[in-house]
């Protein structure tokens, strides 16, 4: 950088922490995966409940082979791979009260892929599995842009239905002694769902299972209809720009394009409709989204191209701030606007000093937007020249 000695240079080290948003990392070298392997129990939990799919497998696999087995292999069928956004793995780790959890590196296998395009992901395990023992993982994965909206369109005082659409087996490259799947959804409304003996449905409840002795790849398509009028929303773009003054202060700038992505509205909306019966009326729209800030945040401002808008709230401790924004207008289905957040933080809360006079920036730049989908974001950081 101009202006400032090498010896001074400023490295930027951003500590990647992405909510919607999933960084590939390198491709693993790991060859088909070992038939030495089984699963003797996996029970999967597919969380509905929002816009955004979560789902939390905890599974049992045991190395029935002569060899030591050193990774263990998940598959996501090609939709699934297309919408993925996070996968994180883990085992568990002690006894009781001195049980921990031990985090777990997890890559994607480009080649070969399995069957009908799945894709592979390897699991590292801590220590080689040799024979004739097992191990218990625990995986975390989310997807983005799973709920498809049906109908498509809406009036403003009619309800939002979305179909998910999944397997009711647990795709995978091993043979599954036993597995059970629950799907929640945020009501008991639902409207179908696909039936594969045994199943039922408690309340918000699907329950698929449980199966025994699926060979590997087994697939069984569900599809299910179900009421969500959480807020579907969308930043299609987000350019996030971090300026470093030496003067003490970090200034970040956050331009949005933001919509909702829900089914598209139809029809005039009605202000007085909406204002006499918010429980009714524009039930699957959102007027307001919170964003988490650093704390110790100061000089925090909210507008869009008209100028200030006022409908905001920032609640700040020690710990953390959250700002809760409101846009001039609800947003239906289909619907978009712009806007920009700023705010100030203190530089000696993420500007460090190593012992050869260098310096180091460490800032979380995820998007602050709580329950959000992220299409495309672009990061900006420059240092404050004087």
């Amino acid at each position: 950088m101009e202006g400032i000695p090498p010896r001074r240079a400023l490295i930027l080290v951003l500590v990647l922490v992405v909510s919607s948003l999933f960084s590939v990392l390198a491709s693993s070298s790991s060859s088909s995966p070992s038939q030495d392997v089984r699963i003797l129990s996996v029970e999967r939990r597919i969380d509905l409940t929002s816009f955004i799919v979560r789902a939390f497998l905890a599974f049992k696999v045991e190395n029935t082979g002569a060899s030591d087995v050193s990774e263990i292999l998940i598959a996501f069928s090609p939709n699934e791979a297309q919408h993925l956004a996070i996968v994180k793995a883990s085992t568990t780790a002690g006894k009781r009260k001195k049980k921990a959890y031990l985090p777990l590196d997890v890559n994607p296998i480009e080649s070969p892929k399995g069957p009908n395009g799945a894709q592979l992901f390897s699991i590292a395990l801590p220590t080689p599995l040799k024979s004739g023992d097992t191990a218990a993982l625990e995986v975390l994965y989310v997807l983005t842009h799973s709920q498809e909206p049906f109908p498509a369109e809406i009036s403003q005082s009619e309800s939002q239905y979305v179909y998910y659409r999944d397997s009711a087996l647990l795709l995978s490259p091993y043979h599954i002694k036993e597995q059970r799947t629950f799907i929640k959804t945020p009501s008991s409304k639902v409207e179908s769902y696909t039936n594969v003996s045994p199943n039922n449905r408690v309340g918000t409840e699907l329950r698929y299972g449980p199966y025994h002795d699926r060979s590997p790849y087994s697939h069984s398509p569900i599809l299910v209809h179900f009421e969500n009028n959480n807020p579907f929303a969308v930043v299609e773009e987000l350019t996030r720009e971090v300026e470093i003054s030496h003067w003490g202060n970090v200034q970040i700038t956050e331009h949005y394009k933001l919509s909702h992505a829900g089914a598209h509205h139809k029809g005039v909306f009605s202000r007085v409709e909406y204002q006499a019966r918010p429980s009714i009326s524009g039930v699957s729209s959102f007027k307001s989204l919170l964003a988490r800030l650093p704390p110790r945040v100061h000089s925090v401002y909210y507008r869009d191209e008209i100028g200030n808008i006022s409908s905001s709230r920032l609640r700040s401790d020690s710990l953390k701030s959250e700002l809760e924004i409101e846009p001039r207008y609800p947003l239906f289905g289909g619907w978009k606007t712009t806007f920009v957040i700023g705010y100030g933080l203190p530089l000696q809360d993420f500007l460090f000093e190593s012992s050869d006079g260098q310096h180091y920036l460490n800032f979380t730049f995820g998007c602050p937007l709580l329950e959000t989908v992220v299409d495309r974001l672009t990061i900006k950081v420059s240092t404050l020249q004087f």
